[in-house]
Formats: C-alpha cells, sequence, structure tokens
C-alpha cells in the first residue's frame, strides 16, 4: 500500500472513537451561525484531545488513555431499518471525496530503478486517505457492536433564552423520546443511561454575561459541576481589529465545501446522476444502458479493462464528447452544501478557539471518561453475578481461557442465519458491550479477553455476524496491546471477512475489516499478504472500492523488497478501468500514465496500444487534447500488431482528435506521425530530368534518381573529372577541387553545400513508409522550405527588394492548401493527391523552382492526412461531414544525421556526427546546360569493326558554353577526328548503308594487287589527342544559347570479344569567369556487345636469298613477313564471309612493299597465310627526329584504296599502340644519351653488355600492321557490307605477334585444339590393325622452313 500520513497506530486508534451527540436549540445554532458553522462543525478541529486521561480498570489499575480523539454528531433520526449498504448520498459523498482530492502537480514521486528503467509513481494516495476516513465516519451503526453507538449526548442552548433550564429539559425529554421511545432506528445509544452534558453557550456580542454566569451557576447546582459547562464565544466584531488574520482550522474538515469549484466540477463524469453516484448492481444496469444508447465508446471501455474499441459501432471520440455534454447534472447544488460559502469562525478570537478546546478537555476528562469508567464497572460486576463468579472478569481471564479450548465452529456450514438478534440484556451482548468500551479507552488487554470470550459464545449459538464482529476485533486488539504479548491473528481477519461477504452478505463490514488488516499487514511489511487481501475484495457491486483497493494493491507489489514490476502494471490497468466505471476519469487517466511507464519499450506492443488508446481517450474526455494527441501518436508510430479495422480505429480517433486541438486556429504546423519518413534515405537530385530522345536519337543517359548509386561507378566518374580539370588547367588538379555530384544520397560526400543553379528545379526524392495495415491518402504535398537571398537581382530589383538579406518561409503558406505561396522566391510543386497502399514503402518526388540566388534550406514537407476510404458509402449527410472531418493538415521535419566522424580523439571516444548538408543548397547564378544526342549509334559491333555514328550537342540554356571536352574510359573506343585529317565527309547521317566509314580512292590504272599503292609520311602531332581527353571540335568552340550542332563519330569495335560498359564524361564551360560553378559534366553510359571477326597472327624473319630489287641502299637484305588470319567467327551466322581489303603498315624505320599472294577471302573457321616483304624506309624517308614521323604503306588487295594515314584508320591505329608510342619516346631518350655518353673510350668490363645490345638492336624490327577487312553480312534478308581494321604491332624478329589479347589468344587456342580432337577422332589411322592407338599429327613448319620454302618457290618463278 501506498504511504500514509498517520500511522498504523493512529489510523486504527482513529478508527474506532466515542461517539457523542448534540441536540441544540435554535437560539443556540443562530449564535454560532454567524460563524458560518453549526456547532458540530464548531467543535470538530477540536475533538482531539492534546493531553493524556486516565481511567481505572474493574482491577482498580490506572489505565492511560493517550491521543483520545471524540467524535461529535447531531442526532438524525430514521425510523428506517438499517441496511447492509451505503446510501446513495453516502456513495455520492465517498465519490465527492474521491473527486476532490487529486494528485498535486509538482508533488514529489517516489522513483524505482528497475533494470534500465526508473519508474515514477506517486508515493502518497491522499485521495485513498480521504476515502477511507469517510467510509468509516459515514458508517452505518449496527446491532451487532456498540463501537459507533452514542455514549453522550451534549445539550446546548443559548444564554439569550428567556428561561434557559426550561430549554434543557425540553431537549433532554427530547433525547430520552428519541432513544426510549422506539420510533426511531437510528441513531442507536451505547446504554439506556446516556450520560447527558448540559451546555450553556454565550455570546459575547449580545447577551448578558452576568446572567450567565448567573444561569450557570444554577446549572451546577441542578446538574452538578461535572454536567454542565459555560462556553463563551464570539469575542470579536466586525468593527475591531478587522486586520488581525485569525487562522481557519475548520477549512480542513469541511472538505465538501471545496465542490465550490467550477474544475472539479467539469471533472464529473455524466454517469454521476441525482439517483446513486456510484454504481450498486441497479446504478450500474441504468447508467451501462444509458451510454450503451448513446455512445459504443463506453461500452466497449467498460467491458473489460484490456478489450480494445470494436470498430463495428459507430461510437467514436466525436460522439464521446456529445455525452460529455453537462457535467454538472446529478451533482448537488453547490449553495446546498454545509458549511455555505465565506470565512469559517469571523466571529471568534483566539481566546475563543481557547475556550472551545478547553470546553472539549473538560468534556472528556469530567464528563465522558469517568461515564464509561463507571459502565465497564457495572458491566463486569453483572457479568460476575450472572456467571456466579465471585472474581472480576480481569481476574478470571486465566481460568476463563487457561482450560481447554472449545473448537471454533466451522462457517460453511451454520445452523442458522446472521439474522440472529440478541436481546439488550444478554450476557453475550453485555460482554460486547464491556469489550467495546474498553476498547474505546485503550485497554486493550482486557477488550481481547471479552472479545475472545464473547467469539466462543456467539460461534456456539452460530451468531455469524457476531462472531464475525468479535474476530474482527479480537484480532484489533490483539495488535494494538503494548508490548505485542501476542501475534497478529491474521486469520482472525481472513474469517471475519469470508463471514461478512459469503454468511452475512454485508460489503461494508467486508470493506472496514479489509482496510483494518491491510494496513497492519503492510506495517508488519506483508505486501504480498495485503495485496491478496486487497484483491479478493474487489467486486462489481462498486466500481469505486474495487478501484481504490486495486491501486493500493499494486502499490503493495511496488514497495515489496523485490518489487514486482509487472503485476503492479497489471493491477494498476485495472485500477484505472474501474475508476472510469466509477466517473473518475482523472484518476483513471492516472493509473494508466504510471502503468504505461512499465509496459513501455518492452515489446507488448498490444498491451502498449490498448494503454495509449485509453490514455488519448480519457485525455479528450478530460479536455486535455494535446496529451490525447500525444497518446494516440504512440500507437500509430509503434510496430503495431493490431488486425487492420483496429488500425483503421486508431488513426480516425487520432484524427479527429488533432482535428478538434487544432479547432481552425492554426499558427503553426504540428507534426505528423504518419507515414514515417526515412530521412538518410531521402535523394537529392539538381538539375532538369533528361530529355527523351524522338526517333533514331539517343540521349545521353548522364545521371537520374531512377539509377542506383555505385560506389566504385562513383569513383570512376570522379577519375573522369579530374583528368578533364587536370588538362583544362595544364595537368595541375586546383586544391579547391571538388567532384559534381547531381544525386546526392546517404553515400554520397554531404559535408558541403552543394550548388544548384537558379531556374533549375531541385528535385527532393522522400521515401515514405505506411506502418498500418490500412491504406493512407495524402493530399497536397509538398516540400517545406526557408531562403536567405543574397541580394536583388537586376531584373527583379523591385518586386523583391523586401527579401534581400531576410529569412524566407513557406510554412504560413501552406498552412491551408491553395493559399498563394511565395513563387517569386522559390516554385514550389504540390503532388494533389498520393495514396499509400497498407505497409507499403512509396517516394514521392518533390519539386522546387529557385528564381533568385542564395542559401535554401529544405527544412521538411507537409501534407494532408486522411483515411484512406473503405468505398463504403455513407449512410447520411451528416456522415459524410464526418468523413470530410477527417482530414487533417501537418507536417514532418527531414531531419538527416550526419557520419559519425573519426578523426580526433575525442571523436573516437564520443560519439559525434558531422553535418549532412544535402538539403541546403547554395544557389548560384545561370549557368549554361548542354544536351547530347546520339544518331545511329550501333549497340552490337564486330571486333575490330568500324562504324561512322552522329552527336549532336544542344545549348538548351541561355548562357553561352565553350571549352567542350570529352574523356572516356575507353578512349580507343571512338574518334572525333583530327582537323588536319579528317575527309571531308557530310555531317549529317544521309549517306546510304553501305556507305565506307574511311577515306577511300580508285585504284590507279596498272597497279597489281598486293603492290604498294602509296606511301605516306605522317606527323604523330597531326593526331595530337593521345590521351585520354580530347577536345571536341566545333565550330568557334562555343555553342550560344539554343544553338546545337552536330558532328561525326567513329566507332571501333572492341578487341576484346563480349559485352563492354564505355563511359563518356563531357565537360564544358561556361563563357563567363569567377562564377561558383567552374564546369559542368555530362555523364553518358553505352553497352557494346562485341562479337569475334578475324584472329591475325604475324611474324618476321630476315631472307636467307635476296632478290635482285631486295637490297636497300645500304645494302642490307630484306626481311619477309608472314601474316596469319583466321576466321574466328562463328557465333554470327548472319556473317558469310570475310574479305581482307588492304594490308598497312606504320612505322618510323620500317614498310610493306609487296604481297606475294594478295587473293585473301575466308568464310567460317578457314584460315589464310599472306607473305609480304618490308624494307627499310628510303634515306630521305626519314628524318633526325624518328620519334614524331611515321610511314604509312598502303598495300591494296581489292579496287578501291583506303588512305590509311586518315581518319577513321590512322586515329584508331595511333589509339590502338598509344603505350608503344610513349614507350619509344622513352628509348629514343635513353638512346640519345647513351650515345653521347659512349662517345668516349669504352671500358673492356662493358664490351660483352654492349655486344649483347647491338644483338638486340640488329633484332629489333618495331612495324605496326593494320589489315583492313570487310565482312559480308546478311540481316533481314539485306546483305550489308561492314569493315574493319586489326592492329599487330612486330617489336623483334622471330618473336611471333597476334591482334588478339593473351586471355583471347589462350580461349582461341583451346578451341583449335578441341577442333584437333575433333578431327583426330575421324582420322582412317585409328582403324588400322597394325596400331594399338591411333594417332593423327599435324605439324606446322617453323618461319624459317617456311621462309625458305617461299624464297626457292619465288626464284623458280
Amino acid at each position: 500500500m501506498a504511504q500514509c500520513v498517520q500511522s498504523v497506530l493512529e489510523f486504527v486508534q482513529d478508527s474506532f472513537v466515542p461517539m457523542v451527540s448534540v441536540l441544540c436549540s435554535e437560539e443556540a445554532e443562530r449564535v454560532t451561525r454567524k460563524n458560518n458553522l453549526n456547532f458540530v462543525e464548531l467543535l470538530r478541529p477540536f475533538c482531539r484531545l492534546t493531553s493524556d486521561g486516565h481511567i481505572r480498570d474493574p482491577n482498580n489499575q490506572v489505565q492511560a488513555v493517550k491521543n483520545l480523539r471524540i467524535c461529535v454528531n447531531n442526532v438524525v433520526t430514521s425510523p428506517s431499518t438499517m441496511s447492509a449498504s451505503l446510501s446513495p448520498a453516502q456513495r455520492r459523498l465517498l465519490n465527492e471525496v474521491v473527486l476532490s482530492c487529486q494528485p498535486q502537480e509538482n508533488s514529489v514521486a517516489n522513483v524505482i530503478t528497475a533494470g534500465d528503467n526508473d519508474l515514477h509513481f506517486s508515493a502518497t494516495t491522499p485521495w485513498f486517505e480521504a476515502y477511507r476516513e469517510n467510509f468509516l465516519q459515514s458508517m452505518p451503526a449496527s446491532d451487532h457492536e456498540f463501537l459507533n453507538h452514542y455514549l453522550a449526548c451534549m445539550l446546548v442552548v443559548s444564554s439569550t433564552e428567556a428561561v434557559p433550564v426550561e430549554q434543557f429539559l425540553k431537549l433532554s425529554q427530547e433525547q430520552h423520546r428519541i432513544q426510549h421511545s422506539g420510533e426511531y432506528t437510528t441513531p442507536k445509544w451505547f446504554i439506556p443511561n446516556t450520560l447527558k452534558y448540559y451546555v450553556l453557550l454565550h455570546d459575547m456580542t449580545e447577551g448578558d454575561e452576568q446572567r450567565a454566569d448567573t444561569v450557570y451557576e444554577d446549572m451546577k447546582q441542578r446538574y452538578g459541576p461535572q454536567g454542565c459547562y459555560l462556553l463563551k464565544m464570539n469575542s470579536r466584531t466586525f468593527s475591531a481589529e478587522e486586520d488581525e488574520q485569525i487562522p481557519d482550522p475548520w477549512s480542513q474538515y469541511l472538505h465538501k465545501n471545496n465542490l465550490h469549484n467550477q474544475d472539479m466540477l467539469d471533472d464529473l463524469a455524466p454517469n454521476l446522476n441525482s439517483s446513486a453516484v456510484e454504481n450498486d448492481v441497479s446504478a450500474a444496469e441504468v447508467d451501462h444502458h444509458h451510454l450503451t444508447k448513446k455512445d459504443g465508446v463506453f461500452n466497449s471501455l467498460e467491458n473489460h479493462p484490456l478489450q480494445l474499441d470494436s470498430v463495428s459501432s459507430s461510437g467514436s471520440l466525436h460522439t464521446l464528447s456529445a455525452v460529455n455534454t453537462d457535467p454538472k447534472k446529478g451533482v448537488r447544488d453547490p449553495e446546498n452544501v454545509v458549511g455555505g460559502a465565506g470565512s469559517h469562525g469571523a466571529c471568534l478570537t483566539l481566546n475563543d478557539h481557547d475556550h472551545i478546546r478547553q470546553f472539549i478537555q473538560e468534556f472528556t476528562f469530567r464528563g465522558l471518561l469517568p461515564h464509561i469508567e463507571k459502565n465497564i464497572r457495572q458491566l463486569n460486576d453483572q457479568l460476575v453475578s450472572r456467571k456466579g463468579l465471585s472474581r472480576s472478569l480481569f481476574t478470571a481471564t486465566k481460568k476463563w481461557f487457561g482450560g481447554g479450548k472449545v473448537p471454533e465452529k466451522s462457517i460453511s456450514e451454520p445452523k442458522s442465519t446472521c439474522g440472529l438478534l440478541y436481546p439488550p440484556e444478554a450476557p453475550e451482548l453485555q460482554i460486547r458491550k464491556m469489550a467495546d468500551l474498553c476498547f474505546l479507552v485503550q485497554h486493550y488487554e482486557l477488550a481481547y479477553s471479552c472479545y475472545h470470550t464473547a467469539k466462543k459464545d456467539f460461534l456456539s449459538d452460530q451468531a455469524m455476524l457476531y462472531a464475525a464482529g468479535a474476530l474482527e476485533m479480537a484480532a484489533v486488539s490483539a495488535f494494538l496491546q503494548a508490548g505485542a504479548p501476542r501475534p497478529y491473528p491474521a486469520h482472525y481477519m481472513d474469517t471475519a471477512i469470508q463471514t461478512y461477504r459469503e454468511v452475512c452478505k454485508n460489503m461494508v463490514l467486508a470493506e472496514r475489516c479489509a482496510l483494518l488488516s491491510a494496513e497492519i499487514l503492510k506495517s508488519q511489511g506483508k505486501y504480498s499478504e495485503a495485496a491478496t487481501l486487497l484483491i479478493k475484495m474487489t467486486s462489481e457491486d462498486s466500481d469505486l472500492r474495487s478501484a481504490l483497493l486495486l491501486e493500493q494493491a499494486a502499490h503493495c507489489f511496488i514497495n515489496m523488497r523485490n518489487p514486482m514490476l509487472r503485476k503492479f502494471a497489471f493491477h494498476m490497468i485495472l485500477a484505472g478501468h474501474r475508476f472510469s466505471k466509477a466517473g473518475q476519469k482523472k484518476h483513471a487517466l492516472r493509473c494508466y500514465c504510471q502503468a504505461m511507464q512499465v509496459y513501455k519499450g518492452r515489446g507488448w506492443s498490444l498491451a502498449e496500444d490498448h494503454i495509449n488508446f485509453t490514455i488519448g481517450r480519457q485525455s479528450f474526455t478530460l479536455h486535455q487534447p494535446e496529451n490525447a494527441v500525444t497518446a494516440f501518436r504512440q500507437i500509430l508510430t509503434n510496430d503495431s500488431k493490431q488486425t487492420a479495422t483496429q488500425q483503421g480505429a486508431f488513426l480516425r480517433e487520432y484524427l479527429y482528435v488533432y482535428k478538434s486541438v487544432m479547432g481552425g486556429n492554426e499558427v503553426s504546423l504540428p507534426e505528423l506521425p504518419l507515414p514515417c519518413i526515412h530521412s538518410s534515405a531521402t535523394r537529392v537530385y539538381f538539375g532538369h530530368e533528361r530529355c527523351l530522345a524522338e526517333g533514331e536519337k539517343q540521349a545521353a543517359t548522364h545521371v537520374s534518381l531512377d539509377q542506383e548509386y555505385d560506389l566504385d561507378l562513383a569513383a570512376m566518374w570522379s577519375n573522369l573529372e579530374e583528368q578533364l580539370v587536370a588538362a583544362v588547367n595544364r595537368g595541375v588538379v586546383p586544391g579547391n577541387f571538388q567532384p559534381t555530384q547531381c544525386c546526392l544520397n546517404s553515400q554520397t560526400d554531404n559535408l558541403h553545400h552543394p550548388l544548384a543553379v537558379v531556374e533549375e528545379p531541385i528535385i527532393v526524392e522522400v521515401t515514405f513508409s505506411n506502418p498500418l495495415k490500412v491504406s493512407l491518402a495524402l493530399s497536397n504535398l509538398s516540400l517545406l522550405w526557408r531562403f536567405t537571398a543574397d541580394g536583388v537581382s537586376p531584373s527583379q530589383e523591385k518586386t523583391t527588394e523586401e527579401f534581400s538579406g531576410e529569412t524566407i518561409t513557406n510554412e504560413k503558406d501552406t498552412l491551408a492548401p491553395g493559399m498563394t505561396q511565395k513563387d517569386e522566391v522559390v516554385t514550389t510543386e504540390i503532388i494533389l493527391e498520393f495514396h499509400m497502399g497498407p505497409e507499403e514503402t512509396k517516394v514521392a518526388r518533390l519539386r522546387l523552382l529557385p528564381h533568385r540566388t542564395g542559401q535554401l534550406n529544405i527544412v521538411g514537407v507537409v501534407y494532408n492526412l486522411a483515411s484512406a476510404s473503405s468505398g463504403e458509402t455513407p449512410p447520411s449527410t451528416e456522415g459524410q461531414q464526418t468523413l470530410d472531418l477527417m482530414v487533417v493538415r501537418g507536417k514532418q521535419d527531414l531531419k538527416i544525421q550526419g557520419p559519425r566522424l573519426n578523426q580526433t580523439k575525442e571523436d573516437k571516444t564520443l560519439v559525434r556526427h558531422g553535418p549532412d548538408r544535402r538539403l541546403d543548397p547554395i544557389i548560384t547564378p545561370p549557368m549554361p546546360l548542354m544536351e547530347v544526342f546520339f544518331l545511329q549509334f550501333p549497340t552490337a559491333l564486330l571486333c575490330g569493326e568500324i562504324r561512322k555514328a552522329y552527336v549532336e550537342f544542344c545549348n538548351v540554356s541561355g548562357v553561352q558554353l565553350c571549352g567542350l571536352r570529352v574523356a572516356s574510359t575507353h578512349p580507343d573506343f571512338f574518334t572525333f577526328g583530327s582537323r588536319a585529317t579528317t575527309p571531308l565527309t557530310p555531317l549529317s547521317p544521309t549517306s546510304s548503308e553501305n556507305c565506307s566509314a574511311y577515306k577511300t580512292l580508285a585504284t590507279p590504272p596498272g597497279a597489281q594487287p598486293g603492290s604498294v599503292v602509296s606511301e605516306m609520311l605522317v606527323s604523330a602531332e597531326d593526331f595530337s589527342q593521345l590521351s585520354g581527353v580530347m577536345e571536341i571540335p566545333i565550330d568557334g568552340s562555343t555553342l550560344q544559347p539554343g544553338e546545337s550542332t552536330q558532328l561525326p563519330l567513329w566507332l571501333r569495335g572492341p578487341d576484346q570479344e563480349g559485352v563492354h560498359e564505355i563511359n563518356f564524361l563531357f565537360y564544358y564551360e561556361s563563357s563567363e569567369k569567377g562564377i561558383k560553378i567552374s564546369h559542368r559534366v555530362l555523364r553518358h553510359t553505352v553497352f557494346i556487345c562485341a562479337s569475334r571477326s578475324l584472329s591475325v597472327q604475324a611474324s618476321a624473319c630476315r631472307s636467307s636469298v635476296s632478290p635482285h630489287h631486295g637490297l636497300d641502299d645500304k645494302g642490307s637484305s630484306g626481311t619477309l613477313v608472314f601474316i596469319d588470319v583466321e576466321n574466328i567467327n562463328t557465333s554470327e551466322a548472319g556473317v558469310r564471309e570475310f574479305h581482307i581489303v588492304q594490308v598497312s603498315s606504320s612505322s618510323q624505320n620500317w614498310r610493306l612493299y609487296k604481297c606475294i599472294n594478295p587473293d585473301c577471302k575466308l568464310t567460317s573457321r578457314e584460315r589464310a597465310k599472306l607473305c609480304f616483304k618490308a624494307t627499310r624506309c628510303k634515306p630521305h624517308q626519314a628524318t633526325s627526329d624518328a620519334v614524331k614521323n611515321y610511314t604509312f604503306a598502303d598495300l591494296n588487295l581489292g579496287n578501291e584504296r583506303i588512305i590509311s594515314s586518315a581518319t577513321p584508320c590512322g586515329d584508331f591505329f595511333f589509339r590502338s599502340c598509344r603505350p608503344s608510342v610513349s614507350q619509344q619516346v622513352d628509348v629514343a631518350s635513353a638512346r640519345t644519351s647513351s650515345s653521347s655518353k659512349t662517345q668516349g673510350s669504352v671500358p673492356p668490363m662493358n664490351r660483352t653488355s654492349d655486344i649483347t645490345n647491338m644483338v638486340k638492336k640488329c633484332n629489333e624490327l618495331d612495324l605496326n600492321i593494320i589489315i583492313i577487312w570487310k565482312a559480308y553480312v546478311i540481316e533481314d534478308n539485306k546483305q550489308l557490307i561492314l569493315e574493319g581494321q586489326l592492329h599487330v604491332a612486330l617489336q623483334t624478329i622471330g618473336k611471333e605477334a597476334s591482334s588478339l589479347t593473351s586471355k583471347e589468344l589462350r580461349r582461341w587456342c583451346c578451341s583449335s585444339l578441341n577442333q584437333s580432337c575433333l578431327l583426330q577422332s575421324f582420322c582412317p589411322l585409328q582403324n588400322c590393325p597394325n596400331l594399338s592407338k591411333p594417332t593423327c599429327t599435324i605439324q606446322r613448319p617453323t618461319h624459317i622452313r617456311f621462309s625458305r620454302i617461299v624464297c626457292v618457290w619465288c626464284q623458280l618463278l
């Protein structure tokens, strides 16, 4: 149980005090009414004695009476029979007492640490103590006990009466009539000879004090000095001492005056009607029927504490508010409350207070206690005489109880009902009467003996009501005995409670017994037994009693040595439910809130949902809509395991509460709980979405929100951009270089403010998640932003001057959809409808279009939230209006947590996060914007195939662009050509399908196939763009706003088969300098499927026989070059055959000049061998700088000549041999330095190495061969001619070179080996009986043997 202000001894003693009645004359009542009090109320603050009294027991031993309190009441007669339950008025009084006693807002709460949670709950429950005190005082008197029977009667007469003695006589006769006439069942009197105490009340401001003294002296003579008293009062006048502050000790006792407070009246529930406040059986049925008829919500709430609302019922919070329309109905008029309004004791001085206190002392010590002592002796003498004993009962205790004990008869089989009545003179009642008198004067040992004796007699007579009362008081007397000679007999209490409940059907007495026993058990630390006892006392006849006892049981569980948190929370839930049924909404809300501390965050989602739902309902009923909104938010944000229908009910309740909170007075947008926003998944895209290509045009892919972020690809794009920036800045990357990020997400670098361009949209992709199993309907969805302008642009100087340097926000514009937004600063796009299915995750792309430069901060989203329509037709127009009201407007903030910092020691020890500024872009001045389109761009090529396409560059902005460049991961895949070598071909794709991509010329008349058609000396500077960055040759190097241009683009299929991902990064700048964005880039990615074409193997050897024209000018012999060409295209069924149309050479020192066998046509898997003669370049063709000049020799094998030194053939040649060219530059420089060093004498030790170098130098060849082919393809019943070129670099004589990479070469060798094995399986020798194993060998001649054969064959010709 909770902590109490009183100790257990004080509580039990104050529960049973001597009862004194009061009869006042009308004139005496008038005197006391001057103080806004009646006589009983006047005495109430002074009824506790400040000094100890004494009595003598029957053994003449002095017994001290400490801290005695008496109870003074007016005589209220009632002819009705006694009831076993409280009257409706008493129930209403108890309900008002609990209702008026609420916990203080700033009261100190107990804190209990359980695991990781700290539970805060009220340490005391003053409402329970107030209920308990008033319950014990309002208990009806019973015939089976005398504790609440009146022992004395005060007769009060005013001194202003004409004949006061006659008034005393009238009052005395009236008291005698009430007690002995038999007309009234109440009040009940302790003994027939009731003590009468005569009080003369004298008003010091009205009456004659001397006359009052004379009357008092007459009273002493008539009634004795111990039986009368003169009380002087009202010494204070309003004219004098107005400023003197007199304390008011009556306010704390007159609690009913608190009903004047209007706030308390508003808290009364609708079921507190005039007939009954607390629900006994009949009242409960009436109230339940009333609520069921009006509101299905209360019906569901009162069925079971853990049962949630049924959605099928039409009840919701808007009907709940309709029920709670007039909470004042059924409550008594505050003007009728006893005591009325105003201050108390206004005519009394502090001396008058002392007079009243002295009067109570005199009455108790000189009148009441002697009267009780006298009656105890008389009863003791009567009992001794009736029992035939010679000694007093006190001395005979050992004899009576020392012998064998009579076993207590079982209460389960009573021989008679509890209605057995003893006559007033019965010895059993006399023993009980004597026990009660001893108990009231704190003689607990004698009282226990009498109760124990009476209990045996009652049980033997099967008078169960009397027996239960004796057991109850025997247990209390045993506990209160000084020194605790015997343990507390808790089983006495259990038996008494069971008898009261089951046999006597008297819940009032059972409740009193339980309250006493529970407090005693709590004082002994037996919290578990106390909780069990309190829980047993809960029943359906009184919700208020059950709620209070369940709450105390919960406090017992939490105050145990090992706190039982779950039991505490569970019983708090039950108490809250019963409080709600009893109309105590505030107490119900408090219980649910305390229980929520235990259930929160434990994974018990259903329990959390129920508690939050109930808290929301109770808060709304108590006009606390903010708390209701918070509670309903918890239901919607948690991982709910409720059904879809229940979640729909939760959502509708929340929407209605939220609407009630706002009430049309929307100052700012509050946070909405639904749908959930994954802030970290927010992506921001800067710029326009790419234009869709029309017809054959293919737009550059660039970056879009539909693409997934790849960290490796991002690093690749950053590397390409770095190459472009370095090329622009003469090979140096600026220190402030930041890679362009068009799309920001959680994986990008968001430490810096992103840069956006004015008049270009900003697209924010927000990820919404619907955690519910019901659909959500969002409307008027848009972004919330703040904008700080840099300054005023010239075009907007007049219209936006007031915005310069100020922070502008659109939150006020979004309070009500449809209002004018600040479109002159930032245009905000609104999504009119956005539907989300059950448990759906969906993205919304919201746009902003900034019109001014400055700092933009995207802070959140704003939208209307509604429960999606279920498709049912509303039953009426009123229902449709209700559905329309269930749309609320709110916002959610976009708060993104940056990456965790891990740089310094503090960052590593603490959890710190860096900034994430993806939603805080800086708006910069206008920049150029370029679009790129590709025409006739293929998706599949043969290895080495040359294809001509076109690229269109469009400037779609209003700013001129320049510095157009491109970088690629595959720079050898494409070329724009060199301005010096580009052929004069049309700039638009209007030529025929089979138009050659090469620059071709007709074969000269009389030229023999295989002979040199032309030779050309080309400088490498003509093909200057050998690096990964290329300048795009557009006219004027600039593009004006709105201008577009087309350029040819030559493509060459990759040398390796498979699917190739080829990335282009286009770079361009603004012609204006000094802006924050130095450049812009445009990405494009293509996938090319490369298929096999030809495989070329080449080798060279020196000729052993020199023909007559085989010697050069220096007399050196010629060189034979052998080329092995094989058609390895087996997977492409459409390729019929390949023709080798031309073989060209490119070298600084060598050239091809004749082909021995020029005819070469290859079908699938065919192989051809070509033999060429090579010779050194003529002396006039050689230059001093061998690195920069190349000799191109074209040997035509067909009908037309292809200029290999022009675009695109020369471009792709130089790009394919780009690493070797740079390597040759190093070799040439090394040669120059070594020749300068070896001009002097050579040391002997270096001669061997020089000879080795000379041998290697003699074997160096450095001859590059270009094989140009044509392929005839059948596609869609049409013949196409494809053309391409392959490159082979011969570096050393005697060493074979291939056009395939090492990986492709191994794959091709394995394929050839498999075919050799296939041929071997068909070899005719395998059937030869003379061979044990089939053999079939294919020997390939060496290059030397083959060259000798060719030389002999040439001599024979």
